[in-house]
């Protein structure tokens, strides 16, 4: 027999959260809706894991991060699911989808069926034994994604007091998880590839300030490599890295964060597809009317921009989700809600550090401040300026009313007649806006 909802969100992760309470603003009644996650807990907010969760002293723990605290909102603990009467099925992959029958199948073989469908699956990690890469198949060599990850790798930090660890990876997760290593008094040597780190956000500029600022703090950092093989102990534990430049590396334990791929196979051949994700319209609908795709897996169109993109970030994973769900009731009623109009955010915060990044980064370059990874509090920031125009703009340790002020910026777009006049004016340039 199958389970019958009238929605079912598939992935449990906070897309998934921040859905289920706009569902229940919106009068969802008990039994309507269920949320279906392969995780054994309820929606919580995954930064967490990269951050708070690994730290020495007070770690975060569950229930301290459920969603939806990482926006300022209610913590939803298991027991509210149960009040709004939303059916939490947890423990549970989802292995076949079948959108024309509007039906899912589990792994232990049960069915799903719904009236309405989102896909709120996320992102999966990219990981070294998909590549073959020799010896990725040891222990303590981990990944970090979901809690269960997490948990796993703090064992390890507890385990190998005082020891080795390789990060690879110079993005988001080789970034964070190195400063938090670093915390825990272990060795931490980063590998990366590219001529410097977060090369997807930064330039070489705002790069040399957090290397260095690393590098004090006593990471060392090797770039222009890649991690080519690994060997192990007998107990199977890993104990040395092989790099491509013939370099070896002794570690305890071995970090990964080389990127994620979002998790669409499960509907492959069933809804149309753009620049890897799930193509949806602004309200997250897809080409079938009673299907919508939210988070990492959709590509919808970004107005400001006036194009489809797909967005790896948790800002737009709680706000598809949202958007996604007034549109399904709206369209219940008749009516209509207001175009998704989203304007790209990202944030990082790592030893005392916390950027954050609005807007495009396209076009040349301004930047301003005090960038020296030596200052007693740095303070500095970019703008991104093209066709005359500032598109984005970034900054390190701003207040909230500063982080407000370049948000503005890079929503309103002002023109800019002299760059130099620009760098000079810095932070003074956006408060004005």
């Amino acid at each position: 027999m199958a389970k019958t909802f009238k929605y079912i969100i598939v992935g449990g992760g906070v897309a998934a959260g921040y859905a289920a309470r706009e569902f229940a603003k919106q009068g969802v009644k008990p039994g309507e809706l269920a949320i279906i996650s392969k995780e054994a807990v309820a929606p919580y907010e995954r930064p967490a894991l990269s951050k708070a969760y690994l730290f020495p002293e007070s770690p975060a723990r569950l229930p301290g991060f459920h969603v939806c605290v990482g926006s300022g909102g209610e913590r939803l603990l298991p027991e509210w699911y149960t009040e709004k009467g939303i059916e939490l099925i947890l423990s549970t992959e989802i292995v076949k989808a079948d959108l024309a029958a509007k039906s899912l199948i589990s792994a232990s073989g049960e069915t799903f069926s719904y009236q309405t469908l989102i896909i709120a699956t996320g992102s999966t990690v990219i990981r070294l034994t998909d590549f073959g890469v020799e010896g990725a198949d040891a222990k303590n060599i981990f990944y970090l994604r979901e809690i269960d990850d997490a948990d796993k790798l703090y064992e390890a930090i507890k385990a190998k007091k005082n020891g080795k660890a390789v990060v690879v990876g110079g993005g988001y997760i080789g970034l964070e998880l190195s400063a938090v290593l670093k915390l825990n008094n272990i060795d931490v040597t980063m590998v990366y590839p590219e001529p410097w780190c977060m090369p997807r956000l930064f330039t070489a500029d705002i790069a040399e300030f957090y290397e260095g600022y690393y590098a004090n703090k006593g990471v060392n950092i090797i770039k222009g490599t890649v991690a080519v093989g690994f060997t192990s102990n007998s107990d199977g534990e890993v104990k040395e890295v092989k790099l491509k430049d013939g370099r070896v590396l002794e570690a305890d334990i071995v970090v990964v964060g080389v990127g994620g791929r979002p998790q669409t196979a499960l509907f492959k051949g069933q809804v149309e597809e753009d620049k890897g994700g799930i193509k949806t319209d602004s309200f997250f609908k897809t080409n079938l009317s009673d299907v919508y795709a939210v988070g990492d897996v959709a590509t919808f169109p970004l107005k400001l921009y006036g194009e489809l993109r797909r967005v790896e970030h948790v800002d737009h994973s709680r706000k598809s989700a949202e958007q996604a769900v007034k549109a399904i009731k709206a369209a219940e009623d008749g009516k209509t809600v207001e175009e998704y109009d989203y304007l790209p955010y990202f944030y990082s915060r790592a030893f005392d550090l916390s950027w954050q990044f609005y807007g495009d980064n396209v076009g040349d370059t301004v930047l301003f401040g005090d960038n020296k990874p030596t200052s007693a509090k740095p303070k500095f920031g970019s703008y991104w300026i093209k066709d005359g125009k500032v598109v984005g703009a970034f900054l390190e340790s701003g207040t909230p009313e500063e982080n407000s002020a370049i948000a503005k910026v890079a929503r309103v777009q002002p023109p800019v007649a002299d760059i130099d006049q620009l760098a000079k004016e810095g932070l003074s340039f956006a408060s004005k806006i």
